[in-house]
């Protein structure tokens, strides 16, 4: 297999900003009592600024996903989205969020199927082997139909927390434009999109079936995805949690373009997009479950077939409330998060020392420390938060991080002990208990 992993991309040390320094010594206080999970948050919540961020010369920011030296669209915003209710009143803050998503907008013009970018057009790539219109700027090609999504949450959340407009120039605007062409198309993929993947390695899961096309699907007004938030090639390609967060996506585009652009069309264009994609969800992805009721499949082809289960990554089944698609106590989100955490999902896992969704992308057995985070923030009860925080302070085999995934009866064997998206996501959960007052 032609696949090579570089050296990390050196990251100059740089100052925290104000804001994340006074976040940390709020938690020196409030977190005193509890010395170990003190210490994980004050490596955790500045990971991504200390070790993954880089100022670029152009003023745009450069995010590597940690042990890998590219940056994914998803990850980079989720390494750095614990910080964006602090950058309201720090300048320095800003310029850093705001140049990330510069350098998103940057890249989808470059290529909005793509999911990995390099720093710069060098010519490195996850597969040598990859079929697929690659490009120099690309590290990996692999189709996520969350990628985007994540691109405008962050603007849009960076917009609504600072008030700030700065990002929303032309560049901005045609990549809004860029995307909704892009998912019109693939609403149609099969008589419309030029995309195709395959690798030419042994592993099933990095290949889009029938000559890098995927297999067939119905008309269903949601959007294809070829692979899953963990890289992984759907099996179904509709997946649901992906067209929740377009749904979601759609009506924050829709927000920006009414009032930044003051383009009334293009509202009208996205309003109805929105509407298909939704319509698509609800007439073809809620599945009929002997034992759960109503639940959200994971992924259908709109012919009638379903795959059940849920994955450790973010848009997951139990991410739904957390992308904001529906709220916590919606009856058919509880009986879906019922099913994700039940033995019926071929990916949860109960051991010795921890129980949680783990994905395929990693060995059976494993557990995402991102999962039981994610159960955490998307939990009604404090009794579960506080469960949840325990079990992560408790398997981080005192290396003082998260990790991707750990055995079930023995956190000391884990996968990727440089995992920026699972410190960001574990120290969100800490620092939202800090701010409820339940630690």
């Amino acid at each position: 297999m032609e696949q090579f992993r570089l050296p990390k991309i050196p990251i100059p040390a740089m100052e925290l900003p104000r804001a994340v320094q006074d976040v940390l010594a709020e938690a020196e206080v409030k977190l005193a009592h509890r010395p170990k999970l003190l210490q994980l948050f004050k490596n955790c919540f500045p990971n991504t600024l200390a070790t993954t961020t880089k100022r670029m010369e152009d003023g745009t920011t450069f995010v590597i996903t940690g042990d890998i030296p590219a940056m994914w669209l998803r990850d980079s915003v989720e390494q750095v989205i614990h910080y964006v209710p602090l950058a309201k009143n720090d300048p320095d803050l800003q310029q850093l969020i705001a140049g990330l998503i510069k350098r998103h907008i940057q890249y989808i013009h470059i290529d909005p199927y793509a999911n990995a970018f390099n720093e710069s057009a060098n010519d490195w790539h996850w597969n040598t082997t990859d079929e697929t219109e690659m490009s120099p700027w690309v590290w990996e090609r692999k189709f996520e139909l969350d990628s985007i999504c994540f691109s405008m949450r962050l603007a849009y959340k960076y917009w609504k927390e600072t008030e700030r407009t700065d990002i929303f120039d032309t560049n901005f605007k045609s990549a809004m434009r860029k995307t909704v062409d892009l998912w019109k198309t693939e609403q149609r993929h099969f008589e419309l999109s030029p995309y195709r993947f395959t690798r030419n390695n042994d592993m099933p899961t990095d290949s889009l079936r029938n000559n890098g096309l995927g297999m067939p699907v119905n008309y269903t007004g949601m959007i294809w995805s070829g692979f899953r938030p963990s890289d992984d090639a759907c099996d179904f390609h509709y997946s649901i949690p992906s067209n929740m967060f377009a749904v979601v996506t759609l009506r924050q585009m829709r927000e920006m373009a009414e009032w930044v652009f003051r383009d009334l069309a293009f509202v009208d264009e996205l309003k109805k997009l929105e509407a298909d994609v939704d319509h698509g969800i609800q007439l073809y992805g809620i599945y009929r479950h002997p034992e759960f009721g109503p639940i959200y499949a994971y992924e259908t082809d709109g012919f009638g077939n379903y795959c059940l289960m849920d994955d450790a990554g973010t848009p997951g089944l139990m991410s739904i409330p957390y992308i904001g698609y529906t709220t916590p106590d919606d009856p058919i989100y509880q009986n879906t998060r019922r099913f994700a955490l039940s033995k019926q999902n071929p990916f949860y896992y109960e051991g010795k020392v921890a129980k949680g969704i783990g994905s395929p992308h990693t060995p059976p057995d494993y557990i995402w420390h991102m999962a039981l985070s994610m159960q955490g923030l998307t939990a009604v009860t404090k009794e579960e938060k506080l469960e949840m925080l325990a079990m992560l302070e408790a398997t981080d085999a005192d290396t003082g991080f998260m990790h991707e995934g750990f055995h079930a009866d023995d956190p000391t064997v884990f996968t990727r002990k440089w995992f920026a998206w699972s410190n960001s996501l574990f120290s969100l959960l800490v620092y939202e208990a800090m701010k409820e007052g339940i630690v």
